[in-house]
């Protein structure tokens, strides 16, 4: 099954607007890429995925160079900076040294980079949102090189709205499950969200565009946690019908 998918309509213009998005290639970089599209932006996306964007890799800090130069020279500036690219995720037991920064450099390193190749180019009003994941305050086994990315860029973000206050607005979102093939999940998988579902890009897309209206201009350093409730149900085992099967 497949969910409908919704769309808010908000009034938002962004004719004219510059936006920027990592990783825009495919799922929820798409979804924000589509979206900003449907609202006039003129979008720019870089990803390693090959096709008609900027092709590259974001460890890199001269195809970071090249990407911003090509953005600046082409439009003269930037209103809207979603750096959304996806970071590896290797665990303790395998991530090599190299697996780990080369996570960091992705996650952490390049929209700290980028925010500042862009800082003397962002236009008046100009936003940042940096996608986390609910990743930053949980954890499952063997995570380690994807958990610390999104934690990074998480604390990266109120820092940014502290050295670029006035200037631009600096927020983050945290997704938690979201199915990028907007998949209806049905039983324990939906349960076990308050929301009563599971996420779909739709959902992170939305509150990305908010956030970079006028309508969110006074949220700046803030973290948004867009999980269907799912990091605040408290599980005990034994609740709700729900068992530890190791304690069994």
């Amino acid at each position: 099954m497949r969910i409908p998918i919704l769309r808010i309509v908000m009034d938002m213009d962004f004719k004219d607007k510059i936006a920027v998005v990592t990783g825009g290639a495919q799922g929820i970089g798409r979804c924000i890429a589509e979206e900003f599209r449907k609202a006039g932006a003129t979008v720019c996306v870089i990803d390693k995925q090959p096709g008609d964007h900027f092709v590259g890799d974001l460890a890199d800090k001269d195809v970071l160079e090249r990407f911003a130069k090509e953005v600046v020279d082409k439009y003269g500036h930037v209103d809207f900076l979603i750096n959304n690219a996806l970071p590896l995720m290797r665990g303790l037991a395998e991530c090599s040294y190299e697996e780990f920064q080369y996570a960091l450099s992705v996650g952490v390193t390049a929209p700290f980079y980028l925010a500042k190749l862009f800082a003397l180019h962002f236009a008046e009003g100009a936003a940042i949102v940096n996608i986390s994941s609910s990743r930053d305050r949980m954890s499952q086994p063997q995570t380690e090189s994807y958990t610390a990315a999104k934690g990074g860029i998480a604390a990266l973000t109120h820092a940014l709205a502290v050295s670029l206050a006035g200037k631009v607005r600096v927020n983050s979102i945290s997704p938690g499950w979201i199915d990028t093939q907007y998949t209806v999940y049905e039983g324990p998988d939906a349960v076990q969200h308050p929301a009563g579902r599971v996420g779909n890009p739709l959902d992170i897309a939305n509150m990305v565009l908010y956030l970079c209206s006028d309508k969110a201009g006074f949220i700046t350093g803030e973290n948004i946690c867009i999980d269907g409730g799912m990091t605040r149900q408290m599980i005990y085992h034994g609740d709700n019908g729900w068992r530890l099967s190791a304690m069994e």
